[in-house]
């Protein structure tokens, strides 16, 4: 290495014994760790991978090998210092039982409240705020999908550049109303998830359906009437305005688009009329998540993301942090910080729930960690669980919901959302939850967005927020090079979010109108 990009180590605490390689490329094997970093004098007996451990001590067989402070593996055979640790010399820990944990136990730090802080966005009639003003068309069964798909597109060419306070006209796809279980306990979790997608805030109560008419998942199933705010004149009893393509009255296939771009104008002509307010930042529903992870998830992005975290908390508004099988391994953490007993009991009922789906399945949370994951540097579930738990701060966790349930207006604060880990799932069920604004810290790279939040991408490597330039919308690989610290990027992102809320600037996967599908969790079964 030349004097410019010396060989460059990070260790998370002291007690660590392997440290992460955070040069771009990696290090060559017999190199020369110099003074200064985690193993200074140290000579690399391999090359090791950019994110990759490092051993800074022998280790004989059967040894813990520590990162974060905990066990993230124990060597499979002996491994001297200076050798590159990965995931075929590590034994996975077992999880952690789900009796005997501590119980709302840590005293979190106390912070001064954050006050004066606002965004522009738009007040709903039930008290939300949106920070899009998005036209959503929800659907009943994925048979309706093509259809709706030409009817967005029309609505966008015909209909939209008459509305301009009007953010965007979404269809609201899935794979869900047929050929399903409806009446299995377990269907709740996807028609719920369906039902309060629909209610988000940035969708403004304007509720739109269509529907084929023959499904089990039938429009007054999905949103009963009175279950939702109407802004018309119909009524709350009325239920949900419904275009069924079956009807009589539909003679070809124009004449349904006709009869969906007929139904959508009153709905646009309301939403139109709103126009953004100062509101408090309390007002933000904020879910976090992280995807494409590596080594440097937890070393930048994440903390990063949960200073920002605190800060919101700090301001009165909601944070939602979720993926059950990131956050297993470190379920003490979550137990400790609980606000109360209950809390605490609520977390583990979610965990254990999902250890039980997954033990039907015949996988376990080692399934979670993808090949590219693995290629980033992280050997596990346990040593990512360690980078994933971060992203959600330090504040006492004060809700906890099940998926698909949605936020009331009385619970704020740093909420579990309990969801699989799918980034997809995960985003779909966050929305569910009523999320507004959304974080989500990659490491290896994704184009992930959401047509129906706007998606605020951080980079965890200076190298990749480099070469995606216009795909991120933060980098976070600042705080590895020793340009920015974490408290200053968690506030880079603090502000970055209230503009991002107010519509004062667009993330990039909102310019390139990169969106991912909505994907439900159906632990039912499918008929």
């Amino acid at each position: 290495m030349n004097a410019v990009n010396p060989p460059l180590t990070i260790r998370m605490r002291d007690e660590d014994n392997v440290a992460i390689v955070a040069n771009d490329g990696g290090l060559p094997a017999g190199t020369v760790l110099p003074a200064g970093v985690p193993g200074a004098g140290l000579v690399l007996r391999d090359k090791v991978p950019q994110g990759h451990k490092v051993a800074l001590t022998d280790f004989a067989e059967g040894d813990v090998v520590l990162r974060y402070g905990v066990p993230i593996g124990y060597a499979l055979k002996a491994i001297p210092a200076g050798s590159w640790v990965h995931e075929r010399l590590l034994q996975m820990p077992s999880a952690r039982a789900l009796e005997g944990l501590p119980l709302a136990t840590v005293t979190p730090p106390v912070h001064a409240p954050l006050d004066g802080y606002t965004f522009e966005g738009y007040r709903n009639a039930d008290g939300s705020v949106g920070t899009r003003n998005i036209l959503a068309i929800t659907t009943t069964v994925q048979c309706v999908a093509g259809v709706v798909a030409q009817a967005v597109a029309r609505i966008k060419a015909e209909l939209l550049p008459l509305y301009p306070n009007v953010d965007d006209v979404i269809g609201l796809e899935h794979s869900y109303g047929c050929g399903v279980a409806i009446d299995a306990p377990d269907a709740i979790i996807p028609i719920r998830t369906l039902k309060n997608i629909s209610l988000n805030p940035n969708f403004g109560g304007e509720v739109m359906v269509v529907s084929l008419g023959c499904e089990k998942l039938q429009p007054a199933r999905l949103l009963p009437p009175g279950s939702f705010p109407i802004t018309d004149e119909r009524g709350a009893d009325a239920g949900p305005e419904t275009v069924c393509l079956q009807d009589d009255a539909h003679v070809g296939f124009m004449s349904m688009l006709d009869d969906i771009l007929q139904t959508a104008k009153p709905h646009l002509e309301r939403l139109n009329a709103r126009r953004r307010e100062t509101v408090p930042a309390s007002e933000l529903i904020v879910g976090v998540q992280c995807g494409g992870s590596d080594a440097f998830s937890g070393v930048t992005a994440n903390p990063a993301v949960g200073f920002c975290a605190d800060l919101l908390v700090r301001a009165g508004a909601t944070v939602m942090f979720s993926e059950n099988t990131e956050v297993r391994d470190a379920v003490e953490q979550l137990t400790s910080r609980a606000a109360n007993a209950e809390v605490a009991e609520a977390i583990i009922r979610e965990l254990g729930w999902y250890d039980r789906y997954l033990d039907r399945g015949r996988v376990d949370r080692a399934a979670n960690t993808t090949p590219g994951n693995k290629a980033g540097g992280l050997s596990n579930i346990a040593e990512k669980a360690m980078g994933s738990i971060i992203k959600s701060g330090s504040s006492a966790i004060s809700h906890v919901l099940s998926p698909g349930e949605k936020l009331r207006r009385d619970q704020r604060g740093l909420v579990y959302a309990a969801t699989p880990a799918s980034d997809f799932i995960c985003g779909t069920l966050q929305l569910a939850a009523g999320m507004n604004l959304h974080i989500f810290t990659t490491g290896r790279g994704t184009p992930y967005g959401l047509a129906e939040c706007p998606v605020v991408k951080v980079a965890t490597r200076s190298d990749l927020a480099r070469r995606w330039h216009d795909l991120m919308d933060i980098n976070a690989g600042r705080i590895a090079d020793g340009e920015a610290t974490i408290e200053e990027t968690g506030w880079a992102m603090f502000q970055f979010l209230l503009d991002v809320a107010s519509g004062r600037k667009k993330t990039w996967a909102e310019h390139w109108k990169l969106h991912n599908a909505l994907v439900l969790f159906n632990p039912a079964p499918v008929t």
